[in-house]
């Protein structure tokens, strides 16, 4: 009896997830498959691998085990992306990051339409701010990313998000064409504490009315709820259509500004193979 990569897969899975009911979705399988495989893997190789705590722990000789796990599985799913590049299938699991807004305003249709065109490539999703997209990107800790307005990338532009004033809809400007940037000073300001404040810093640099926010706000939701209880004004961008209700209206504002939203890979290094055919695909056809 010989250990097998299903049984080394679920190791990572459960010290990578933190747990036997987290590794069980990442893998596709049962929690109880998970346990199995664990089980199976330990009678192999004669030791426990793991201590069986609320977050499972490697034992000293699971540690000295993982790494050559690591080794196994990455091996064979590098051979598995090979033979499905050249085959012309590109196939694996794919990490993707992208702000909130992009996860709920864009992400949708691409991942129905990718799903169509490469049944073979499994995309997990984590939402995260600008800032820390472009860290997890740089660290590899995911494999894809959409930027926003990125100094330079190889990837592929899918939209142009242009910012909007967020207003409850009995605001006196609710039903107004455009909204002047001082004609939101005599509210409390709720300034997205995220990846958008720089692009709203910039477009009051461009009027006579001094940024001065009543309250910092880090999620879209809380914001959104905020401005429906009454309690302020925001300027976010008009992807957020997506995430309101009626309650709350976006109205285009009279300065301008739009933000680029770049799907692409790493900045350094080689791409998974899934991600460079997921971008090429997304290119518009000339």
């Amino acid at each position: 009896m010989t250990v097998n990569l299903a049984q080394l897969k679920a190791l990572l899975a459960v010290v990578d997830e933190g747990g036997f009911s987290a590794a069980a979705p990442a893998l596709g399988i049962s929690q109880s498959a998970v346990s199995h495989a664990i089980a199976a893997l330990e009678r192999t190789v004669g030791s426990p691998v793991l201590h069986r705590t609320k977050q499972p722990q490697l034992t000293t000789f699971g540690t000295r085990l993982i790494a050559h796990a690591r080794a196994a599985v990455g091996a064979a799913s590098a051979i598995d992306d090979l033979v499905a590049e050249n085959a012309n299938q590109p196939t694996g699991t794919i990490r993707l990051a992208a702000p909130a807004t992009v996860c709920q305003g864009l992400l949708p249709d691409l991942l129905t339409r990718w799903r169509g065109e490469f049944p073979g490539i499994k995309i997990r999703v984590f939402e995260g701010e600008d800032h820390e997209i472009v860290e997890w990107l740089a660290e590899r800790t995911i494999d894809a990313a959409v930027l926003v307005d990125p100094d330079s990338h190889d990837g592929v532009e899918i939209g142009a998000d242009e910012f909007h004033a967020l207003v409850r809809r009995d605001h006196p400007l609710a039903d107004e064409d455009v909204i002047d940037i001082p004609d939101l000073d005599d509210d409390p300001f709720l300034l997205s504490d995220g990846g958008c404040e720089r692009h709203i810093r910039d477009l009051y640099r461009r009027t006579m009315s001094r940024l001065r926010p009543t309250h910092r706000v880090r999620e879209g939701a809380t914001l959104i709820a905020m401005v429906q209880a009454g309690i302020g004004v925001s300027i976010v961008p008009g992807l957020m259509a997506a995430m309101i209700d009626n309650r709350v209206v976006l109205v285009p504002l009279k300065q301008k500004l739009k933000r680029r939203l770049v799907l692409t890979g790493p900045a350094s290094g080689s791409w998974h193979p899934a991600v460079t055919a997921l971008v090429d695909a997304t290119r518009p056809r000339v």
